[in-house]
């Protein structure tokens, strides 16, 4: 920038020393360009010239050069004998300042141009400070503090920068000589993984459905060294050896035997069985060497992941995602057909068939419950095997593990099913539809979901529900029914296969036999008691039930010890069959023997059908969906889609709210009320059983003793007790007023019910503190001794006090009366109404005693026996025939009402009575004790009202929200009552979406997951 400001500047210089530009300012010089001054006008000529000191006067010049100078007497100088010199020497002068505005006005008017052109170029560059932001600011003042040249030049070349970096020829030997170092002991591992699989290979090609996994052609040649090898060879030698075998049987058929046996052959075909058998017998050895090693191997790696080694995060297996799938499944109530037609492998049998001990040795632990000949299995119990380092249980809503190498919790399992079994089952019922899930993780346990049902009986014995057959067969059906489930018909092998129920109802819902894997169980003892052994093969050959199936098996359970565990059974069965005249006699094929080959055959058939319908269920639960959705939209559409839970946590926060509410009323409104409260419950004892008895004494100081008496006696009994449940009622008020009032367009009357209820129960587990009346009936008591009353405005309120509650007895009074004697004439004229006898005779009866008033005034409140006698002989002889108990009933009401006028009369003397009560009623007629009472009265109400009002925002209030939290964490916890009191097709709807949308979302991931575990 300063060179080429400095550029500009010598071309301004030129130009004014070519006359091309004129002056067009009086700037002066030092405003000049500072670089082009300092480089070129720094030597030039007129910088040294100076000047001579003459004393002239000051001239104007003019900058141009078309306009005239304005003319101006020089000052006369004095300079001796040279007035030529002198003339010259100024005309050189004013030359030389005229040159100098020359100067300076070419370079001010070359400096505008070149500023205009400057900021015209500027104003054609785009502004990009907006994009500032994007390179932070420390790097526009980086090349204040760093020097680029002196870094690049410290930088090595790039010849020495590549002899720093290593030989990549070299690492890639390296790394190429480790990978064929470790490549045996990956074919090794390959080889013990895929091991265990090889059991089936001895089937034949229409039974490779039945494998365990998939093998590659690479697999396939690395099984040709080591162990494997040995074992490919011993499997080819059995196959040729069994088919010899065939071979000379064919030969020795009966219809033959009589012509062509030969003593050789027979030889042959003995020494041929017996070298099968040793073949097998080596073959079986070197097997279970490879799965012991297998397992051993399987359960190091596991231990080494689970204890996280290489620190990174464990995801869920991917039996674990589908489980979870059929768990979210098992608690949703398809009613917009969608049915739950996900695989599982449901196990069927009769009632004491062994579906429990195959399940159990499937699972390699003794996990249900057992009993001799009785029914065990009350509900459907879902097992899910899946592979883990330790052999444990884990129920779906339960965080307890169960370690199956232990007898106690093995003992605590059983009881535990045992009890949740229990507990499903109604009342009156025997069996359950609700399943429970229980998830078992061990070394070398084959992936796959199994649901254990009741078994099915024929007849229905004492002690059972009534429909017990029938619950059972429609929840086996229900699960079989499904097109997608495998099913595994258990056969008891040692009955008679006509006495199978279970057979008849697997080929009514699986009538091809696609999906059907039939087991035959307790084999050893059908090998005893069956006088024919062809008898065991047909089974196995399907040649002897109706029903079809996709494979059949044979497998021995034990002896029928209950205490037996895992490994005495497995090596029971393994001797069993190598013992056994149905393999030596080619009856059985060696994989459709053992328990281990039926888990490999049953989940290779899982996952195989998992693969096939997972993504078809998947997009039948993406239509529920949007179905689900529209209707919603049409029928709610300004509403959230909550459901049940949800909808509890709102009421829940409303119910907290309107709770702290409470706490926020004011003092002033709960004096009042409970002040209002309190005098209107015992507002009857105090007139009925204090203030007329009293007012019945002929003097005041009578009056007074009766009243104090009576005070004493209701504060020590019966006032605290009162105060406290008018307190208890009105905090009870109030919380009802909060929780049932209506907040307008927000209020939502799905909640009222469980407001209801929380309220009811809340107020049920509330107890009012029990020490309240103790400090409530001394806090009374002194009020009520109190008779002090300070000032007049005391006594107007007291007088204004009982004013109130004589008016309001006198109305009550009067409308007794009224409903006594019946309507007036008024009411009988004017509504044509009549009176009933009864009341007739008590109007004459109320008549006669108003009388017997009128002639004394002071007449006590109670009829003497003449009197009652007077009034009855009185009524007797104008034709009314009453009852003493009448008259002495209606004297009550008649006298009542007098005394309470009476009373009001005398209130109204003792407005003007506060100067008599300060002198104590000295030398005065009017005594106003009576206003004395009510003022009492009046302050003890106050002052209770305060006190009660103290312990309730201070003790009671916080009782009560710790109540209400108590009781929504309660129902929180309880399904069943959330589901009572959160009902109605909205609530029902969301619930239905909630589940339909977790079900597809977890399909989902579970689909995707099984995808990548395919590649």
């Amino acid at each position: 920038m300063w060179r080429s400001s400095a550029r500009a500047a010598c071309v301004v210089c030129q130009n004014l020393a070519n006359g091309t530009y004129g002056a067009r300012g009086k700037s002066p010089l030092q405003k000049l360009h500072l670089v082009s001054r300092s480089i070129h006008h720094s030597r030039h000529p007129l910088s040294r010239f100076q000047r001579l000191p003459l004393r002239i006067s000051a001239q104007p010049f003019s900058a141009l050069n078309h306009l005239p100078l304005r003319s101006s007497k020089l000052l006369l100088v004095k300079h001796g004998s040279q007035p030529h010199r002198t003339f010259w020497l100024a005309r050189v002068v004013s030359r030389l300042l005229k040159l100098r505005y020359l100067v300076l006005g070419s370079a001010v008017g070359g400096g505008y141009t070149a500023k205009k052109t400057y900021d015209q170029w500027k104003e054609m560059v785009p502004d990009l400070s907006e994009y500032k932001w994007i390179i932070p600011d420390f790097i526009w003042e980086l090349d204040e503090y760093v020097d680029f040249e002196k870094l690049t030049k410290a930088l090595p070349d790039s010849e020495d920068l590549a002899k720093l970096l290593p030989d990549f020829d070299k690492i890639g030997e390296s790394l190429r000589s480790l990978s064929g170092f470790l490549t045996p002991g990956y074919n090794l591992i390959s080889e013990v993984i895929g091991a265990s699989d090889l059991l089936l290979l001895l089937g034949s090609p229409r039974d490779t459905a039945f494998r365990a996994t998939e093998q590659g052609c690479e697999a396939e040649k690395q099984y040709k060294k080591g162990l494997l090898g040995e074992v490919i060879l011993l499997q080819q030698q059995i196959q040729q050896h069994e088919e010899e075998a065939r071979r000379a049987t064919d030969q020795l058929g009966p219809g033959s035997s009589q012509q062509k046996r030969k003593v050789s052959d027979k030889e042959k075909v003995d020494q041929l069985q017996e070298e099968l058998l040793r073949t097998q017998l080596k073959y079986q050895r070197m097997l279970e060497r490879l799965e012991k090693e297998n397992k051993e191997l399987r359960k190091i790696v596991l231990q080494k992941d689970d204890k996280g080694i290489h620190q990174r995060k464990l995801k869920k297996s991917l039996i674990d995602m589908y489980s979870e799938v059929l768990d979210t499944l098992s608690d949703y109530d398809a009613s917009y057909n969608t049915h739950d037609h996900l695989p599982r492998v449901v196990v069927v049998g009769d009632q004491s068939a062994g579906k429990t001990s195959v399940l159990e040795m499937i699972a390699q632990a003794r996990i249900f419950p057992r009993g001799s000949g009785e029914m065990m299995t009350r509900s459907p119990v879902k097992v899910t095997l899946s592979e883990g380092p330790h052999h444990v249980a884990i129920f779906k809503d339960s965080s307890r593990e169960f370690d199956l190498t232990k007898e106690e919790d093995l003992a605590a399992l059983r009881n535990e099913i045992e009890i949740r079994m229990r507990k499903s089952v109604s009342d009156g019922c025997t069996v359950s539809t609700e399943t429970i899930s229980l998830s078992v993780k061990g070394p070398g346990l084959q992936r796959m979901v199994l649901v254990d049902l009741p078994g099915v009986i024929s007849t229905v014995t004492s002690g059972m529900a009534p429909d017990t057959k029938e619950t059972i067969f429609s929840i086996s059906k229900a699960y079989m029914q499904n097109p997608n489930a495998i099913i595994l018909c258990i056969q008891d092998g040692s009955v008679d296969a006509e006495r199978s129920i279970v057979t008849d109802l697997v080929s009514q819902m699986d009538p091809q036999g696609k999906r059907t894997i039939f087991v035959l169980t307790k084999v050893d003892l059908a090998e005893q008691n069956v006088a024919s052994p062809s008898r065991i093969q047909q089974i196995i050959e399907g040649k002897l039930f109706p029903m079809k199936a996709l494979g059949y098996f044979a497998v021995v359970t034990g002896r029928g010890n209950s205490c037996e565990s895992i490994e005495s059974i497995k090596e029971y069965e393994e001797e069993f069959f190598q013992n056994s005249k149905l393999l030596k006699n080619c009856m059985l094929k060696a994989h459709q023997v053992t328990t281990r080959n039926l888990s490999l055959a049953v989940s290779d058939c899982f996952w195989k059908m998992v693969r096939e319908s997972v993504e078809q269920q998947a997009d039948a639960f993406k239509a529920t969906r949007f179905n689900l959705e529209t209707e919603w939209k049409n029928n709610y559409p300004r509403l959230r889609e909550l459901d049940r839970n949800e909808l509890f946590e709102k009421a829940k926060n409303e119910i907290l709210d309107e709770v702290i509410s409470l706490s926020q009323v004011t003092p002033k409104h709960w004096e009042e009320i409970l002040q209002k409260s309190l005098w209107d419950r015992v507002s009857t004892h105090v007139i009925e059983n204090i203030y007329l008895p009293a007012a019945q004494t002929t003097n005041s100081g009578t009056f007074n003793t009766t009243v104090d008496i009576k005070l004493k006696q209701w504060t020590d009994k019966q006032l605290p007790n009162k105060a406290v449940e008018v307190a208890w009622e009105t905090l009870q008020e109030e919380f009802a007023r909060f929780m049932t009032e209506e907040k307008g367009k927000e209020h939502d009357d799905i909640f009222d019910k469980l407001k209801q209820a929380v309220k009811d129960e809340s107020i049920k587990r509330h107890k009012w503190n029990e020490r309240a009346e103790d400090s409530l009936r001394v806090i009374q008591h002194n009020a009520l001794e109190d008779r002090s009353i300070s000032d007049k405005q005391q006594w107007d309120a007291a007088i204004q006090f009982m004013e109130e509650t004589l008016h309001s007895r006198l109305k009550d009074t009067e409308s007794v009366i009224e409903d006594m004697v019946g309507p007036d004439w008024k009411k009988r004229w004017l509504y044509w109404v009549g009176r009933t006898k009864e009341q007739t005779i008590r109007n004459e009866t109320k008549n006669e005693l108003e009388k017997m008033i009128k002639c004394n005034e002071e007449h006590p409140a109670y009829l003497a026996n003449d009197e009652v006698t007077t009034v009855r002989k009185n009524l007797e002889a104008r034709g009314v025939a009453v009852d003493p108990c009448l008259i002495k009933d209606t004297w009550h009401q008649v006298y009542r009402r007098h005394f309470l006028k009476k009373a009001l009369g005398h209130c109204n003397l003792c407005r003007r009575g506060f100067y008599y009560y300060q002198r104590h009623f000295v030398d005065s007629e009017l005594e106003c004790n009576d206003v004395v009472l009510f003022w009492r009265i009046q302050r003890m109400l106050g002052i209770t009202a305060n006190t009660l009002r103290q312990q309730l925002t201070n003790t009671e209030v916080r009782r009560l929200e710790k109540n209400v939290k108590e009781v929504l964490e309660d129902f929180a916890e309880d399904c069943e009552k959330k589901m009572k009191l959160l009902t109605g097709k909205r609530v029902q709807l969301a619930e239905d979406l909630k589940k339909v949308r977790e079900i597809q979302e977890k399909l989902e991931v579970f689909i995707e997951a099984l995808h990548q575990e395919e590649k």
